[in-house]
């Protein structure tokens, strides 16, 4: 199995350290973002990554060169053209030919999402039911994935707007992690527009794939996204 690692984000809200460097090497606990999450999936035995630049893109080249990738190996999706999100930037990489779509799922990950996850079990999960999974949980927000009595994704709701699309069901908290069936990846080409994120596809597809919440035991996460967190989370990353 392969990795997509999103790495290309602006990380507007760690300024002023990203104005003269990437989100992905913010530096936490005496390793850059990317590192946590290259180290993350390489223990867990996913050594073939795909990581998408475009904010300070030759700086993340660089630290991959310098560190070998980290013991892996990592392929560059280069967006510095034109800022994809992930679910474009997903798409750019299939469309790559960076590996054999149609047959190779990817687990697709933020960069600057931290976790106590079990990768070795999300991708039992995988392999055990053949269903692209959602990484899920019940923390408290007002975006919410919404899921039918079978786990399988059904709609989205904001509680603070009341807005739903789809149907309404149980609401839990997308993570930023997913692995993807080779069928959902092929559906790609269904978002017209270059750039969107994976939500909106999800959305569409929803009741033409299987969508399944994956909600991981005793789960602790914390999204790295504002300068004033970073001590936070350097005791949240060191405590992992």
């Amino acid at each position: 199995m392969k990795a997509m690692i999103f790495a290309a984000g602006l990380g507007t809200r760690l300024k002023p350290l990203t104005d003269t460097m990437p989100k992905a090497l913010v530096p936490l606990a005496g390793k850059p973002l990317l590192q946590w999450q290259v180290e993350k999936l390489r223990d867990a035995g996913i050594t073939d990554i795909i990581v998408n630049v475009h904010h300070f893109p030759d700086q993340i080249i660089e630290a991959v060169r310098a560190n070998a990738g980290w013991g892996c190996n990592i392929t560059i999706s280069d967006e510095r053209e034109a800022l994809l999100d992930t679910g474009g930037g997903l798409r750019k990489a299939v469309k790559s030919g960076m590996w054999k779509v149609e047959s190779e799922p990817i687990l697709a990950c933020n960069v600057d999402i931290l976790s106590n996850i079990d990768i070795r079990l999300l991708v039992a999960r995988y392999e055990q039911t053949g269903v692209s999974q959602l990484v899920v949980s019940e923390r408290a927000t007002q975006r919410y994935l919404c899921f039918d009595e079978q786990n399988q994704l059904c709609g989205w709701t904001n509680i603070a707007t009341g807005e739903i699309k789809g149907k309404d069901g149980r609401h839990l908290a997308f993570s930023g992690m997913q692995i993807l069936r080779p069928e959902v990846l092929a559906r790609l080409d269904e978002m017209e527009q270059e750039k969107f994120s994976l939500i909106p596809f999800y959305l569409r597809i929803m009741n033409k794939v299987q969508l399944q919440a994956y909600i991981p035991s005793d789960y602790r996460m914390m999204d790295v996204g504002k300068i004033d967190q970073i001590a936070e989370a350097e005791r949240f990353a060191e405590s992992l």
